[in-house]
């Protein structure tokens, strides 16, 4: 791990969240979130932010073929957004531009009657306690984009 420059590209997630889900990354939505998360728990400044397990992280982990720990190692060399793209792109078994596109466009779409039961059990009492307006809440990504204040 290359601390002095991983500090250098790293957000604080005590102090504010990682990007929103919505935001691409080597092609993929949820993958800049990955990284924030990943960078932020390499130094232990992820607050309440968990880099893995997570059931957001699972989808793109599912999806891409990335091996979520060795995507972790790469981010802890310091790499900027730039070259993790480069990396995303080279390294995910999914490489159909079409499959990508509609992929991203099913997760940015996915409404939580969509969700695993257990999710939506889960989101039941979460989403009124954490999102405000609960009201902003129409879709999955919603769910960390209205708690986190981006919508």
């Amino acid at each position: 791990m290359n601390e002095d420059k991983l500090r250098s590209v790293t957000r604080d997630l005590r102090k504010q969240p990682p990007r929103s889900p919505r935001e691409k990354l080597g092609g993929f939505v949820i993958a800049a979130r990955m990284v924030d998360k990943a960078r932020a728990d390499l130094l232990g400044i992820n607050g309440e932010y968990n880099f893995y397990p997570c059931g957001l992280g699972a989808y793109f982990w599912k999806f891409t073929g990335l091996d979520a720990m060795k995507f972790k190692e790469f981010v802890g060399t310091g790499a900027g957004d730039e070259e993790i793209d480069r990396w995303i792109r080279e390294n995910a078994t999914q490489k159909d531009a079409l499959a990508i596109i509609k992929w991203n466009n099913e997760m940015i779409g996915l409404r939580l009657c969509d969700l695993s039961d257990q999710v939506q059990e889960y989101f039941e009492t979460y989403i009124p306690q954490f999102c405000k307006p609960e009201s902003k809440v129409k879709f999955f990504f919603d769910v960390y984009d209205v708690e986190e204040g981006v919508l």
